[in-house]
């Protein structure tokens, strides 16, 4: 796989996806800059990276800091620092805004005023809301937005899409489903498996559990962003990654209280979502990346299992969050 850029930035690269993707380019011998503010990230995700001779770490807030020399020599910038939490949105209406939106103006700016411009950038297949066209391909029209972190990922695209007309940036968009594995933190399974842990005689979840959504495995996830990097060479690629399947929440759930080996009672908060901006049908078609050659190797029901595992072998993210 060629792919060899000098210096690469990432941010939120103590993150979930951040921080796998950064063990990833280290071991392939590349030279890895990143950038967190540590408000959702974990240093201890970043161990192996920090014995790294190739690896440097800026603590830092692209929202608020004016410090820019993080971007300096570098010539190939992966997106990642984001709210990424869908559910609180309408509770907070300036997070999205600020930390998706804003952030990403302040990352395109740099890497304008810094002579960088390549750029991956982590988007959603929440950005189709509640599409029509199941499974929803990279060209299904997006409707009604219904979460404001859909709608922030949407801008950022528009904004990617515009400096890549503007100032010849050349861009990789993915719409990632939820990803699961190794150091997620955030999701239903993680929220599930935190309950479980506490309260294993009872177990709450949002909606009737009949909403159906795919995921995908962080360590896939890795692959179909390198494919795509190295396969596609428009100035503007936008892909959608995740299984070729779906699930419903009930079926997870399931899957994971028999891999816990707990049967709890549960209780539904009734309704066909689980809040505000919630879809109740995530299915999206992934031939376009799958054409130039990737496929994941992990199903959905593999993928909740390692990381059920993962989980119940790191109890400690349950009291970070």
């Amino acid at each position: 796989m060629h792919f060899k850029p000098k210096k690469i930035l990432v941010t939120g690269c103590a993150g979930f996806i951040g921080s796998n993707l950064v063990d990833r380019l280290l071991g392939m011998d590349l030279s890895v800059r990143g950038v967190d503010n540590l408000s959702t990230g974990n240093l201890i995700f970043l161990e192996s990276a920090f014995k790294n001779e190739k690896f440097e770490f800026f603590e830092s807030d692209l929202f608020t800091d004016t410090d820019n020399s993080m971007f300096e020599n570098v010539d190939f910038v992966f997106h990642f620092s984001a709210n990424a939490d869908v559910r609180y949105g309408a509770e907070n209406t300036r997070r999205d805004i600020e930390q998706n939106i804003i952030v990403t103006h302040n990352v395109l700016e740099n890497m304008r005023l810094h002579g960088v411009s390549q750029i991956v950038f982590s988007s959603t297949g929440s950005v189709y809301g509640e599409s029509l066209v199941i499974p929803t391909t990279e060209d299904a029209p997006f409707p009604i937005q219904t979460s404001l972190y859909g709608s922030s990922k949407v801008a950022c695209e528009g904004l990617i899409s515009s400096y890549c007309e503007a100032f010849e940036f050349q861009a990789w968009i993915f719409r990632f489903v939820s990803i699961l594995g190794e150091r997620y933190t955030h999701g239903h399974v993680f929220d599930f498996c935190k309950s479980l842990s506490s309260d294993p005689a009872s177990l709450r979840v949002l909606g009737n559990g009949k909403q159906r959504k795919s995921y995908l495995y962080i360590q896939d996830c890795i692959d179909a962003i390198l494919v795509g990097v190295t396969k596609s060479k428009s100035s503007y690629n936008v892909f959608n990654l995740g299984a070729d399947e779906f699930c419903e929440v009930n079926e997870s759930v399931k899957l994971i209280c028999n891999e816990l080996n707990l049967s709890p009672t549960i209780l539904h908060s009734g309704g066909d979502r689980g809040w505000v901006g919630d879809n109740p049908f995530i299915y999206l078609d992934t031939q376009k990346i799958r054409l130039l050659g990737w496929k994941p190797k992990l199903t959905i029901q593999e993928g909740i299992l390692k990381t059920v595992k993962w989980l119940t072998e790191n109890k400690w993210v349950f009291n970070d969050r």
